[in-house]
């Protein structure tokens, strides 16, 4: 017996990191599991985007622990597409009972340097994509009648801003206004709704060149060579955090250990926002 036996999950940007962990962990509890996500790099990031093959890899994975999957490459940002994902996955699974509005990505720059495409791109995913998601998700919910959980993808940053992220921080702390509200708007259903606010997290979007290469201050670092900045930016002695560390938080949001929690920001951080300007160390 899982913890989530006969509930449907259904996760953005599910090809690989954080939505991957989720997928997969949320399956092992016996969720059947409906994952989207792009295929092509958005323009303003710096880092690799995500494949149709990691989508296809989060399926099969999926498959192999003996659950049910849709897998679609829709975008957060177009509403048409989303809406047809949230569709299927109704069709094909016949309601859903879990959100994991996981879809997000950064660019870096001085806040009076960022583009206006960094400013609508970062805007666009990150928070618009986690309102679309949530809307069209809730009407399925809501009509079903069966409750739920949602939780958001949000960031340390909604708490700590991070330099040469504003467009990053602004968008992760809308996402904490669109959870609060659709917590207590959903609340009449039986469905909650609350964030995580993940620290750095071992994925594409943070090990990559350009990304170390800002935390060392110069071109062509390592990551032994960055691992003192790291660290000096968390309290707990690890470096960065696991998606897999996301993905408990999100099971016990999501599962009846959770039942008594809605409209939380929850921290899953090292404990990074206690960490004062310049660090403890």
């Amino acid at each position: 017996m899982g913890l989530l036996d006969g509930k449907v999950a259904l996760i953005t940007g599910g090809a690989r990191g954080q939505g991957r962990s989720h997928a997969m962990a949320l399956a092992r509890e016996g969720a059947d599991i409906a994952v989207c996500d792009i295929s092509t790099k958005p323009r303003t990031t710096f880092y690799d985007g995500p494949t149709a093959a990691d989508l296809k890899e989060t399926e099969r994975l999926v498959h192999e622990l003996d659950r049910r999957c849709v897998a679609m490459e829709a975008d957060v940002t177009d509403r048409v597409a989303l809406g047809r994902f949230v569709d299927a996955t109704v069709e094909q699974l016949g309601h859903i009972d879990i959100v994991c509005a996981n879809a997000g990505i950064v660019s870096y720059n001085s806040f009076w340097e960022t583009t206006d495409e960094q400013w609508d791109d970062t805007i666009a995913t990150n928070m618009t994509g986690v309102w679309n998601t949530v809307r069209a998700c809730a009407r399925h919910m809501i009509a079903a009648g069966r409750g739920g959980s949602m939780v958001l993808t949000s960031s340390v940053a909604a708490f700590t801003p991070a330099p040469g992220a504003s467009a990053y921080v602004a968008s992760k702390n809308g996402v904490v206004g669109i959870m609060k509200s659709a917590a207590v708007e959903l609340a009449q259903f039986n469905i909650r709704v609350n964030s995580i606010h993940p620290c750095t997290v071992n994925t594409p979007m943070v090990i990559n060149q350009p990304t170390r290469d800002m935390f060392g201050g110069r071109s062509g670092v390592t990551h032994a060579d960055v691992e003192p900045a790291m660290q000096a930016l968390v309290l707990l002695p690890q470096t960065m955090a696991e998606p897999e560390d996301m993905s408990a938080a999100v099971l016990y949001l999501v599962s009846d250990a959770g039942r008594a929690v809605t409209g939380v920001a929850l921290p899953v951080d090292l404990g990074m926002q206690l960490v004062p300007p310049g660090g403890w160390r």
